[in-house]
């Protein structure tokens, strides 16, 4: 166990760290703190070379696995991760894909199972604070939302935990890129469109200045090449990518003891 502060972010997939979490992983890291990610699945049903999204006939699942998987790795690196753990589940798929029912994806594991795993390793590393997605998945995705599930029951076995956050995007920031984008013909993946309204300005709880790190969250979003769903995002102009990931927004969900001092840092007010 490290002496230092521990943030762990707990994602779905491969590539759900470069666009929910990057900034805060990159800031933390260079602060000298030691961040951790743990990813839940294996992401076979990405797009894989031909370019074939996962539920299609002739999909590369194989191939796709150990893409995805050296991608993970290029991008943590790039952020200053120090350890990576990828649970091995199998991507899910989005809600209605045959792939829901397949026995090994993640959407149906046992979350008391998986929970201790991940129990496990916040232990091991002693971690202080969390972040993983919200009830909702951040968009619905099932596989988001049972890496909630998952994060939850396992804090309750992490007695280091001292606090869980979730990646969100304000109303307004929504509001003022979703139609900007749209004039630009900027092509727009499910993660944006299913987020809804975002969430309220006043139900922020925790504004991370993340700006300078904005070219280091690109790179990280381009370290997963093959997901080509996310380009026209990846490759918009520094304006329009600031406005959406410049900065990141979280909202506290829990707290072990009372919390002051976190509106601008997630360990703020922490020992």
């Amino acid at each position: 166990m490290t002496t230092r502060p521990t943030l762990v972010c707990v994602h779905a997939h491969p590539d759900d760290e470069a666009f929910f979490t990057a900034g805060i992983m990159a800031h933390y890291a260079a602060e000298g703190y030691r961040v951790v990610l743990i990813t839940c699945t294996n992401g076979r049903l990405g797009i894989d070379d031909q370019p074939l999204p996962g539920f299609m006939p002739g999909h590369h699942t194989a191939l796709t696995i150990a893409t995805r998987a050296s991608e993970l790795q290029a991008s943590a690196s790039l952020l200053g991760v120090e350890r990576v753990v990828t649970l091995g589940y199998d991507d899910s798929g989005m809600t209605g894909w045959p792939q829901n029912d397949d026995p090994g994806a993640f959407m149906s594991s046992d979350t008391t199972a998986v929970a201790a795993i991940v129990a496990a390793i916040l232990n091991d590393e002693g971690a202080s604070v969390v972040v993983t997605y919200d009830e909702f998945g951040f968009y619905g995705h099932p596989d988001h939302i049972k890496t909630n599930e998952v994060t939850r029951a396992a804090i309750a076995l992490s007695p280091s935990v001292e606090r869980l956050y979730y990646p969100v995007v304000p109303t307004s920031v929504l509001h003022a890129f979703v139609p900007t984008a749209q004039s630009q013909s900027v092509y727009l993946p499910a993660w944006v469109i299913d987020a809804g309204d975002g969430t309220a300005d006043g139900d922020i709880t925790t504004k991370m200045a993340t700006e300078k790190y904005v070219a280091l969250k690109r790179a990280s979003m381009a370290a997963h090449a093959t997901q080509i769903d996310n380009r026209d995002v990846v490759n918009m102009d520094d304006e329009l990518f600031t406005l959406l990931f410049g900065r990141e927004y979280y909202v506290r969900a829990w707290s072990r003891d009372e919390t002051s001092g976190d509106e601008s840092d997630l360990f703020g007010g922490l020992a």
